[in-house]
């Protein structure tokens, strides 16, 4: 049993709520920001907010590929300690976080270059592009900040250390939060820059997170210290994390591509659709901050007993997991279902968009618990080295089930149709992933061809 990895000692449960809920604490912060720009941009307009409808799921399916790369590099790091080796841990995560920025840089300049292109495909009308460039434009040039603030969180998660992991989310959204009022409507005497200031906030934000992370680093078992790069084998560093952040970024951006897709077809049913879709889609992120906590803990718990060669352990967390998601996404189901009207009054006035949000909520929550046992599942296979299985699965949730059926009923249901493609595509693609999972947890690291770190020290 490795000393150097917590997580292979002691209670399971006890690991899964002890990463979980600081975790929550993190990933609230960070989704209240989301909720906060829409309440303040709300206060700009409705055309503000059909804006913002749009640029979300982009902006998620970027962020997710930046929660790929944080998810790679807590994969081999988390792995390696389970391994016992510090050495290769600590290379790892200092080249990991020269990594995280470099991808930054290369996704920035290539959304900045796309920005007209990608929304006109989206079917955002000509009224509504200015304002979509004005956050999109110092958004993209500010992706590097983004992905260097995940991929330190990634050296924080692959130790175990979740509540740190939290205070640097907690130090985002605080920065948001003071920002946000100040940038977009204006406050002591300044105009405010309108939509654009949300960006900016983010982008402040994200940079006060960077320094809350690096102090936090320097005090965990694996300092940066660059200078370890000059030692460290970049090629096998680089295949190591690509091959876990390569399938995972884009297993996490899947949704939200297929969600921009919704969106285009839902366009065709008028601003007022797409806005409550997309306020309601905020919301939504929000009650499913537990879920997505518990995603992001497993794949410590999970890689860190499987490097260790203990998979009864990893199994145990998995079923440990399932249990949670379909109980909380069963209650929060009911709770929003019975809300939801309510809850659209903080976001807008206009009848209209307060009838689409309570549609949407009225049809999607009750997939709330297979979206957990989804994302849960994803987690545990990518910290044993099986990206690649979850990417599959999760491609196929939204290009087998999800986008079809949401193009073909459209004509018939309208915008129920797109909210019952989410509902049916969460369901089964939850069922699926679960089943998955546990088989290959089941099999055991030795049987696991894929987990080549574990066979190799690079």
């Amino acid at each position: 049993m490795s000393e150097t990895a917590k997580l292979t000692r002691g209670s399971i449960v006890g690991h899964l709520v002890g990463q979980t809920a600081p975790m929550i604490i993190g990933v609230a912060a960070i989704m209240s920001v989301g909720l906060i720009d829409a309440y303040f941009i709300g206060q700009l307009g409705s055309q503000e907010l059909a804006a913002v409808s749009f640029i979300f799921p982009i902006t998620i399916a970027i962020s997710s590929l930046g929660v790929g790369v944080m998810v790679g590099i807590n994969s081999v790091i988390a792995r390696a300690l389970g391994e016992s080796d510090v050495e290769r841990a600590e290379r790892r995560a200092n080249f990991g976080a020269v990594f995280a920025l470099g991808t930054g840089v290369v996704l920035g300049l290539v959304l900045y270059a796309l920005l007209d292109p990608l929304f006109r495909l989206m079917q955002a009308s000509d009224a509504l592009l200015p304002l979509i460039r004005a956050y999109m434009q110092p958004y993209a040039l500010g992706l590097p900040v983004l992905l260097l603030q995940m991929g330190l969180n990634g050296v924080l998660r692959g130790q175990g250390e979740a509540r740190k992991t939290s205070y640097v989310s907690i130090t985002f959204a605080v920065a948001n939060w003071i920002l946000d009022p100040i940038l977009i409507t204006g406050a002591f005497g300044f105009a405010g820059f309108g939509i654009a200031g949300a960006a900016y906030a983010s982008i402040i934000g994200f940079g006060i997170a960077i320094l809350m992370a690096l102090y936090l680093i320097s005090k965990a078992q694996l300092p940066i210290h660059l200078s370890s790069i000059r030692t460290c084998n970049i090629k096998d560093s680089s295949r190591a994390i690509l091959s876990v952040a390569g399938p995972a970024a884009f297993s996490n951006a899947i949704n939200p591509i297929g969600l921009s897709v919704l969106t285009a077809l839902l366009a065709s049913q008028g601003e007022a659709a797409v806005a409550g879709f997309g306020a309601a889609g905020r919301l939504q992120s929000f009650a499913t901050v537990p879920l997505l906590a518990l995603s992001g803990s497993i794949g410590a718990i999970v890689g860190q007993n499987w490097g260790a060669r203990m998979p009864d352990r990893s199994r145990a967390a998995m079923k440990w997991a399932a249990g949670f998601c379909l109980v909380y996404g069963l209650a929060t189901a009911i709770l929003l279902y019975l809300t939801g009207g309510w809850f659209a009054q903080f976001f807008t006035e206009d009848p209209a968009v307060v009838a689409e949000f309570e549609n949407y909520l009225a049809i999607s929550v009750w997939g709330y618990a297979g979206f957990g046992l989804l994302i849960t599942a994803n987690g545990a296979l990518n910290a044993v080295d099986r990206a690649g299985l979850a990417l599959t699965q999760s491609a196929a949730r939204v290009f087998l089930v999800m986008l079809p059926f949401g193009w073909l009923l459209r004509p018939a249901w309208g915008a129920g149709a797109i909210y019952g493609a989410e509902l049916v595509a969460n369901l089964l693609g939850g069922g699926l992933a679960a089943f998955i999972a546990w088989r290959v947890l089941r099999a055991g690291p030795d049987r696991n061809a894929g987990d080549a770190s574990s066979q190799t020290k690079r």
